[in-house]
């Protein structure tokens, strides 16, 4: 699906341009506490002009067949985009945590850290992650790494999302 840049787009967010849009695919999870799973995800980034994109995105449990089962994760925030690449990103989860993230964005590829984690008194154990997002061949693709039930940082997720 051709892409073409926004005429409004914020020249800090020229480094993150590409993930404007809706995408969609399946990907896979894996974790020492659960049993490895596959899942259907729809990722949306929308901006107005502002140094700044909004971002939703949801994702649903599948079976071998590629059916859903079940609703799954969904996260909400702001990539906020700053000079030279530089970005930081809010996120909230249904899961009730809520991050603070740091990264760079260049040639096509955001790597992003957590900086800061905030739990709700229900919310599982999470302590920090890792997000490496690509853009590939025309599609988004990305893993995200994960600390957390007393488990040090490793992979967790990883999906190839096509533009929709």
């Amino acid at each position: 699906m051709p892409f073409e840049l926004p005429d409004n787009l914020h020249p800090d967010c020229g480094p993150v341009a590409w993930l404007l849009g809706r995408w969609g695919g399946r990907g896979h999870g894996d974790y020492p506490t659960i049993d490895g799973f596959q899942y259907g995800q729809e990722l949306v980034f929308t901006h107005d002009g502002r140094p700044f994109f909004h971002y939703f995105a949801r994702a649903w449990l599948v079976d071998e067949a590629g059916e859903k089962v079940r609703e799954a994760a969904q996260e909400a925030g702001f990539l906020r985009c700053r000079p030279e690449g530089r970005v930081e990103l809010l996120l909230t989860h249904n899961t009730g945590f809520a991050e603070v993230w740091y990264g760079e964005a260049a040639d096509g590829k955001l790597e992003l850290t957590t900086d800061a984690v905030v739990r709700t008194e229900s919310a599982k154990e999470y302590t920090g992650g890792k997000r490496l997002y690509g853009n590939v061949e025309g599609d988004l693709l990305y893993a995200y790494d994960m600390a957390a039930m007393g488990q040090p940082l490793q992979p967790h997720l990883w999906a190839r999302l096509v533009r929709q």
